[in-house]
């Protein structure tokens, strides 16, 4: 099966039984959803995009805020639109979290939100000291990236932040998870990346100027055998794989579906050559540049923060088209 024909993101198999328990049991909202699906903006699968451009955060906010985002590898989920949720006291919810987590008796551990929409679970002192801080044990964040459009078509009653980024245990992620949607009838899904989206972030991410930080371009496919399965990884020094993107791209600033198609179609004939192997009977599992490295189980690694909004825009478009 060539490695595009994916028909759609699935939930990663390896997530908790607990987790799936917590995260898919609440009400969907499917006509709501529904709705919003089809009034976006955002197509599912567009011909065209343009190439992520220098992040406007370097102009309008200070880059420290965000920078917990770099190099840290972050779980991704969708999220339905929350009801009755309140921008102006999303601090607040904390003191509501750290309720829920005594009534859990999670005992040793505290919340601690954010005014950036992030939320971080710590690990309560043992020490008798006001100003010393506990061990942060799991930050999530929610995230709604040039998603305007999607947040004109749902009622005043909701608000969407239809993606979520958690780093850290699962369990911390279900505690989180439980109590926004017992609160906000909401629910979260694990999103998982396939090898379609996979190839577009090569493709984009390849296609970026570097200033200074430049990392292998790394490809990794899944090889079904019995009893195991074998992964064939492939690098590339960055500098060749943006002379073959140069070769391939017509359109100035943006990328289309043909030239994603060519670059990937150039890698696999480049590695039939040497190593006699169709990689396209294969599934790419994961792509790693200087921008981002991203795996199809829904991990996700920013590395470049010039290009932050640019990789958490197209996460954002995933995570609208997996709400169900």
């Amino acid at each position: 099966m060539d490695s595009y024909d994916v028909p759609e993101s699935t939930p990663r198999q390896c997530a908790s039984s607990r987790l799936k328990d917590y995260f898919i049991g609440a009400t969907p909202l499917q006509k709501r959803l529904e709705s919003v699906r089809k009034q976006t903006s955002f197509i599912p699968t567009p011909p065209r995009r343009k190439i992520p451009q220098c992040s406007q955060l370097q102009e309008d906010v200070d880059p420290q805020k965000f920078a917990f985002l770099l190099h840290k590898q972050w779980t991704l989920y969708s999220l339905t639109p929350l009801y009755k949720f309140s921008y102006t006291n999303f601090k607040e919810y904390s003191k509501l979290l750290n309720a829920f987590i005594a009534a859990e008796k999670q005992k040793g551990l505290a919340v601690e939100v954010g005014d950036d929409f992030n939320i971080k679970i710590l690990s309560k002192s043992q020490l008798p000291s006001e100003h010393r801080e506990g061990k942060v044990l799991w930050t999530g964040w929610f995230c709604c990236i040039f998603g305007d459009s999607l947040l004109e078509t749902v009622s005043e009653d909701f608000t969407c932040l239809p993606l979520f980024l958690a780093n850290g245990a699962e369990t911390n992620t279900a505690i989180i998870g439980t109590w926004f949607q017992k609160t906000f009838d909401c629910y979260f899904r694990p999103l998982a990346i396939n090898a379609f989206n996979l190839s577009w972030m090569a493709a984009m991410w390849t296609a970026c100027k570097m200033d200074h930080y430049m990392a292998t371009t790394e490809f990794l496919w899944s090889v079904p055998c019995s009893p195991q399965t074998l992964d064939i990884s492939y690098a590339i020094h960055p500098e060749d794989a943006k002379a073959l993107w140069d070769s391939v791209h017509k359109t100035p600033g943006e990328v289309t579906q043909e030239e994603v198609d060519l670059f990937m179609d150039c890698l696999y004939s480049h590695f039939h050559r040497h190593f006699k192997i169709h990689l396209s009977a294969t599934r790419l599992v994961r792509v790693s540049t200087s921008v981002a490295s991203a795996h199809t189980d829904g991990k996700i690694k920013i590395l470049c923060h010039k290009y932050l909004i640019g990789v958490l825009a197209y996460l954002t478009e995933l995570a609208v088209f997996q709400i169900e």
